[in-house]
């Protein structure tokens, strides 16, 4: 029997043949054409001389173009890479040079043709996906055939618990893993439509979920938020809606109870990266939930809290959360060293600082490499930034270290207010101050009307870093940067 991920889609290609589960601006397709379609690629592909296990670059600005390559591409027995359209030219050419590519697919070939899934081994590459890069260069996490079709489990159970009759919308990059598998491949694995719109806008995607009776809404943080602050929100526009799901950053409790109230959908949260899908999830039926946890394992999923000595923590611990599962990646592309950094008998080091309940609930409390060294105190940025973005004049924020001379380090933040906000940076430097210990709370604040981010929506803080900051200087309302 064929390892390739792509024979599970001929499998559904067959079993939802006529329903329409492709949903463009301009065209849709049944499961039929959508197949057929590929299996034109994959003529094209094969034609072209490429190979099963040699790479394909996808750099289509469609989306739906995209999505057909893709499927296409693994037809053929190829390694593909989507690339997000966003990108810069140089950005796309520091991912091509990474990847060497044996073929690079910038147009759909003509027709239709029916062509089963090429036979390879389930150990081989599938799918190599590039990390943001938002504190360096790229890395490609290169994906099995056997760890594509355990996330895509996940993803299908675990996270969305698809049925056959949901719409997803689909408003995120294809070249990331919340997009492609959350979004598309499992909805359509499981015979539901995917609504596939360019790129987010506030108007475009409420006509769209109102226009597609759309059950279940993919989104970040920013777009509630945007949505929420555009103004009063039709619930009745939105009343299909199943549930929402949060992803690629974190999603405050605050606003998703604030979406709720608003909106009478549930934002379902989770935690995920490239490396490992969504491993870490809340399910839609849960009940149990508490506002700093993110989740708990997904199916077949272990976890484990890891000092800095090796050795495992209590759950009620602060340490590292490494995970195992089958959804893991093979590797980084031609880096065995920084592979073997985050690798280490089956368990993957995800460099975030964490907590597990008895429950088993998991809650973030930083990054590992994230943390402050302040006076000797060692402070995990995230549990600042948590105490942020409950404060009610706050829509986003991000902390970093600033050099001190005095200290080592101080704890620099980083504000967007919310419209019509009217509080000073004392006022939020005493909210933090009476919300944490003395020795946690920022002594810099600055008002910004954005956060820089990264394709996937996760803040860049490597530039923010480079950005300069207003020390002590307080009541001074908004703040020009450069960087």
């Amino acid at each position: 029997m064929t390892g390739n991920i792509a024979s599970l889609f001929d499998e559904a290609a067959a079993r939802f043949s006529d329903r329409t589960v492709l949903i463009g601006d301009q065209e849709s397709f049944t499961w039929r054409e959508l197949d057929l379609k590929a299996g034109a690629v994959a003529a094209s592909l094969k034609s072209a001389g490429v190979k099963p296990g040699q790479r394909i670059a996808i750099c289509l600005d469609d989306p739906l173009d995209t999505i057909v390559g893709v499927f296409g591409g693994l037809k053929a027995g190829g390694v593909i890479t989507p690339f997000n359209v966003r990108l810069r030219e140089d950005e796309r050419d520091q991912i091509l040079s990474q990847l060497n590519p044996a073929f690079v697919l910038d147009s759909i070939a003509e027709g239709v043709e029916g062509l089963s899934a090429e036979n390879v081994d389930a150990e081989d590459p599938a799918i190599i996906l590039f990390t943001s890069g938002s504190t360096g260069i790229p890395k490609g996490a290169v994906l099995s055939h056997r760890s594509v079709t355990v996330g895509l489990d996940m993803w299908c159970h675990s996270s969305l618990a698809i049925e056959a009759d949901d719409v997803v919308l689909s408003v995120l990059p294809l070249a990331h893993s919340y997009g492609l598998f959350g979004t598309v491949m499992a909805p359509l694995l499981k015979g539901a439509s995917s609504v596939v719109l360019p790129r987010f806008g506030v108007e475009e995607v409420l006509a769209a979920i109102e226009k597609s009776d759309a059950t279940i809404f993919c989104g970040v943080a920013t777009m509630f938020r945007r949505i929420l602050d555009n103004g009063e929100v039709n619930r009745d526009a939105l009343s299909t809606l199943r549930f929402a799901t949060s992803g690629a950053a974190p999603c405050p409790w605050e606003l998703a109870e604030e979406w709720r109230e608003s909106t009478g959908v549930k934002i379902v949260r989770g935690y995920g990266m490239s490396e490992l899908f969504r491993p870490v999830c809340y399910s839609p039926e849960d009940t149990l939930e508490t506002p700093q946890s993110i989740g708990h394992a997904a199916k077949g999923v272990s976890l484990r809290i890891v000092g800095d000595d090796g050795n495992s923590l209590d759950g009620n611990q602060t340490g590292e959360l490494w995970i195992k599962s089958d959804s893991c990646m093979t590797e980084y592309l031609d880096r065995p060293e920084e592979t073997a950094a985050v690798m280490q008998e089956g368990w993957f080091k995800t460099g975030d600082l964490a907590t597990i309940s008895p429950e088993g609930l998991v809650s973030i409390v930083g990054r590992k490499k994230e943390v402050i060294l302040r006076g000797g105190y060692t402070v995990a940025a995230g549990e600042v930034e948590t105490v942020l973005n409950s404060h009610p004049d706050v829509s986003e924020a991000a902390v970093v270290s600033v050099p001190d001379r005095d200290l080592g380090e101080e704890i620099c933040a980083f504000a967007v207010l919310r419209t019509e906000a009217t509080c000073t940076e004392q006022t939020i430097i005493e909210f933090c101050k009476s919300h944490m210990a003395s020795y946690k709370y920022p002594r810099i604040v600055n008002f910004v009307p954005d956060l820089p981010k990264g394709a996937t929506g996760k803040v860049d803080k490597a530039r923010l870093k480079t950005w300069k900051h207003c020390r002590n200087k307080i009541g001074t309302g908004k703040i020009d940067l450069c960087g």
